[in-house]
């Protein structure tokens, strides 16, 4: 339902991800009842990528090539993918070029890449490098800096690796991490093993051990098991999952079928879905045009705060929850006659953005007019710029099937020094009203920014108003 919503064929390669009692990430299994993997707590979960393919040019579209960019994107930048400030650099180049396209000396500022997020602890040496490096691009289409994107970032050593904390048999702690390549073991961030798939004879688990059978070696007779111990049983068997779900996905040609029958020893859990050989397959099936599809824009570097004194960066759109994916909420049953209207609302709404000669980009500019004709003496608070507007949460429910989309609107506001916040606000909020009789605004936040000078001091506040579709009894 999610890929659909999505426009996503390749739709093997993600999943949806959800956080259990010890706030530790599941994955969910589609083919169970979700009252079954979730019994306490309410039904959030994150869509992200499963399974990372080892060469991503094998993905036929750009729209699967885009979310898997994406996803790396919030990898690097949460610390999960480590990267030298060489491949920072690149990686951050090739992102720049995708969503701002070609470097311009009049629309890019000298600090333009000021805003944007490569790596956790990012300097201004970076950013410059990252602007080095965007301007010989010049040509390169978005899909195009994506592919080159995805071709560096499949080296790195942590590519696709989904670490889970153990310790070895002497009580050393160490990393597991799981991949289409097999089982890796860690310590002090460094790779101190690996175990390829084919060399895995059995993998299993009881209470909080987590055991591999290996298969001989050239000059062994026997064979040989290690064992691991885990935080707790969920755990181990979480871990346990997760190798049987990658060693089905990358290795065979059609999944295993779940035991039948009343006696059966040993745990029913089988990888449900296609496996890697079958999504290539149907993916070359593949015959329509290539999806249009909008780049949203990445999470910024936003330092003010908002009027509860809290920080408002929570309300932008996070990348597949990008940079990595959206968020997935259970939410209350509405009509459908009120749906449709809604989504209806929502689209008509894009569609006037993205057109040029649109009533509300006229209707601003009108705005803008009046305001700056008025006399010094009235404080004149103008308003301007409509930017595009964003889907910040996707929300999901099992029966309706249906997506609530949440609204964030930026309006900058302009002024004297003296200009009055509460008139802003306000202004603000009747904008967002007037264009979204449907919607109710749920949170508006100011961020005040003045730049001083000698002769023309000038106050400028950006203003956030984030609205949901109002409640239906």
């Amino acid at each position: 339902m999610v890929c659909e919503h999505l426009n996503l064929l390749e739709k093997d390669y993600f999943g949806l991800t959800f956080c259990d009692a010890d706030s530790q990430k599941n994955w969910l299994d589609p083919s169970k009842e979700i009252k079954k993997q979730i019994r306490v707590g309410s039904w959030q979960f994150s869509f992200a990528v499963k399974f990372y393919p080892p060469d991503p040019s094998q993905l036929i579209e750009d729209i699967t090539r885009y979310y898997l960019c994406l996803q790396l994107r919030e990898d690097m930048l949460s610390g999960r993918l480590p990267c030298s400030f060489v491949t920072h650099a690149l990686l951050g180049s090739y992102a720049v070029q995708a969503e701002l396209g070609d470097y311009d000396s009049d629309e890019h500022g000298p600090d333009y890449v000021s805003e944007f997020r490569f790596a956790p602890n990012q300097t201004r040496e970076l950013e410059e490098r990252v602007m080095e490096l965007h301007r010989t691009y010049r040509g390169m289409s978005p899909a195009e800096a994506e592919i080159n994107f995805l071709e560096n970032a499949k080296k790195l050593s942590m590519y696709g690796v989904d670490l889970h904390h153990a310790k070895d048999s002497e009580g050393i702690d160490i990393m597991l991490g799981v991949c289409a390549s097999g089982l890796l073991i860690y310590r002090d961030r460094l790779r101190i093993n690996r175990f390829a798939w084919p060399k895995i004879l059995k993998i299993s688990y009881k209470r909080s051990n987590f055991y591999i059978k290996i298969r001989p070696g050239e000059y062994e007779q026997f064979e040989s098991t290690i064992g691991f111990k885990l935080p707790n049983h969920r755990a181990s068997k979480r871990l346990w999952k997760v190798c049987i779900e990658h060693h089905t996905f990358f290795r065979l040609v059609s999944p295993e079928p779940p035991p039948k029958g009343f006696l059966v020893i040993g745990s029913k859990f089988r990888y449900s879905g296609r496996t890697q050989a079958q999504t290539r397959q149907a993916s070359a099936l593949i015959d329509r045009p290539a999806p249009q599809f909008e780049r949203s824009v990445s999470r910024r570097y936003l330092l003010s705060r908002s009027l509860d004194g809290g920080g408002f960066s929570e309300f932008l759109p996070k990348e597949v929850c990008l940079v990595g994916g959206f968020v997935l909420q259970q939410f209350l049953d509405k009509p459908e006659d009120v749906l449709q209207k809604h989504q209806a609302s929502i689209n008509e709404l894009k569609r006037a953005l993205r057109e040029p000669n649109s009533k509300l980009v006229h209707r601003e500019k009108r705005l803008s007019a009046a305001s700056s004709g008025s006399t010094p003496e009235k404080k004149a608070v103008s308003i301007r710029g409509l930017e595009s507007l964003q889907c910040a949460v996707g929300c999901f429910t099992v029966k309706g099937g249906y997506s609530e989309t949440r609204i964030e609107k930026r309006i900058i506001i302009t002024g004297d020094d003296d200009v009055d916040q509460d008139q802003a606000l306000a202004m603000a909020i009747k904008e967002a009203k007037q264009q979204h009789p449907d919607m109710l605004v749920t949170k508006a936040v100011v961020v005040r920014e003045t730049e001083s000078s000698t002769h023309d001091p000038h106050e400028e506040s950006k203003v956030f108003v984030i609205s949901s579709p109002k409640e239906h009894n």
